[in-house]
């Protein structure tokens, strides 16, 4: 494993390595180290036992499991989530989850990520079928969000409160790609890989809103920013969900 962590929410690195596992296209100790990255462990909570993670998800798959999906909600945006509301609650409060199904794409569980300092513990929940946005659905809205935010980020003199955003901005074409394994097709890392970047330029256009000169400007950055954001997520969403990859 590269000593920089990744950059990808543990819940699209669940996604992708759990549902390689279950797919045998990975071993175990490839899952382990992925999912767990610079973290201390992370575990697998299914009621009041608690299991290492490959031994839950391998409990899960006695139960039918057969991929594993991610979710990516925000305040308003519970994109990835199909319900109930204890499971859209938990997985809004933290930003993320991953929905486990069977090979018809049925839900088997939801699985929360829960903190405490360098331990996660995924705790499972009920989960009910949810409605995503397709690969390509999700690519066009990005690339238009990207767009239209650039547009106007430049028309508010983004390089002069915020270089970095600029620099960013400048540089959409040369993004690295981040680690996937086998099985997770070449178009979802792609696409993976610009809505990190779509939601780096949001975090970093946002830090600091005494950087615009009038509570105008700060507005009309943030009216930019919303629909990038959600454009962000939505990419990652579709790129982590086996329901909706292009066939291999």
């Amino acid at each position: 494993m590269d000593d920089a962590p990744s950059p990808l929410p543990e819940a699209l690195r669940l996604a992708w390595w759990g549902t390689a596992w279950l797919r045998g296209h990975v071993v175990a100790d490839e899952l382990i180290d992925a999912v767990v990255d610079h973290d201390a462990t992370h575990l697998l909570a299914v009621g009041d036992e608690v299991s290492p993670l490959a031994v839950g998800l391998g409990a899960l798959r006695s139960r039918g499991a057969d991929a594993v999906g991610a979710a990516v909600p925000a305040e308003g945006d519970p994109v990835g989530l199909g319900g109930p509301r204890a499971f859209n609650d938990a997985a809004l409060e933290v930003g993320q989850a991953v929905v486990v199904v069977d090979a018809a794409g049925f839900p088997v569980c939801g699985l929360v990520p829960e903190r405490v300092g360098a331990a996660v513990t995924w705790r499972a929940e009920p989960a009910e079928r949810r409605q995503l946005p397709d690969v390509g659905e999700a690519d066009r809205g990005l690339r238009t969000a990207l767009l239209e935010a650039a547009e106007t980020l430049a028309r508010l003199e983004v390089a002069r409160w915020r270089p970095e955003v600029a620099d960013t901005l400048m540089n959409l074409r040369h993004r690295p790609a981040p680690e996937a394994p086998a099985g997770v097709p070449a178009r979802c890392v792609e696409l993976a890989a610009r809505g990190l970047q779509a939601l780096e330029i949001v975090d970093l256009a946002l830090e600091d809103d005494g950087g615009a000169i009038t509570a105008l400007e700060a507005s009309s950055r943030r009216e930019a920013l919303v629909p990038l954001g959600r454009a962000g997520r939505r990419a990652l969403v579709a790129a982590g969900s086996p329901e909706v990859w292009p066939p291999a």
